[in-house]
């Protein structure tokens, strides 16, 4: 392909697709590579700490975020594990001719996603209590926090209130 096809394909794809986001979810966003939790965290009274009191308190949170590289690596193995069964699925759909059997396939893979997120929530709200134990306030990122993250750092955007669901259009309602 030439640098003109090339131009013009990425004329046809959206703003996510051209960020290589595949979904906003609840808290966070998927793509290729797996699923993005984002928290919003803010320090806690810091401004009737003492000096020390906010280095220590920066310190506790240093700490708690340097031991969660390991938890991470360890929650991408049983991610992996998931994404080839996935994939699996994937192919198996796409090689699949009956009708009823890809239905299955496509509620298998329907299931696998259910296992996952139930099994990350619980990992995700202990995160969330380890950090609120550091002294700061911290919530998981929801929808319109993501879009706002996305427009601050894709566009130095920190106007917007409110941001559309959809990709390039006004809805006919809105």
């Amino acid at each position: 392909m030439n640098r003109k096809q090339k131009k013009e394909l990425r004329r046809h794809l959206s703003t996510r697709q051209l960020m290589g986001i595949d979904q906003l979810t609840d808290h966070g966003l998927k793509t290729a590579r797996g699923e993005l939790v984002f928290y919003l965290v803010s320090p806690d009274n810091l401004s009737v700490l003492s000096a020390e009191g906010v280095r220590g308190r920066v310190r506790a949170l240093t700490e708690l975020l340097r031991g969660m590289e390991a938890v991470e690596l360890l929650a991408l193995d049983s991610r992996e594990s998931f994404q080839s069964n996935k994939h699996h699925y994937q192919a198996r759909l796409e090689d699949e001719e009956l009708p009823a059997l890809r239905e299955l396939l496509r509620q298998d893979m329907g299931h696998l996603d259910e296992i996952q997120s139930t099994t990350d929530a619980g990992h995700l709200k202990q995160i969330e209590k380890r950090v609120r134990d550091c002294g700061f306030h911290v919530r998981m990122a929801e929808e319109q926090d993501m879009m706002r993250l996305l427009a601050v750092y894709y566009q130095q955007d920190v106007t917007t209130e409110q941001f559309d669901r959809f990709d390039g259009e006004r809805s006919a309602n809105g």
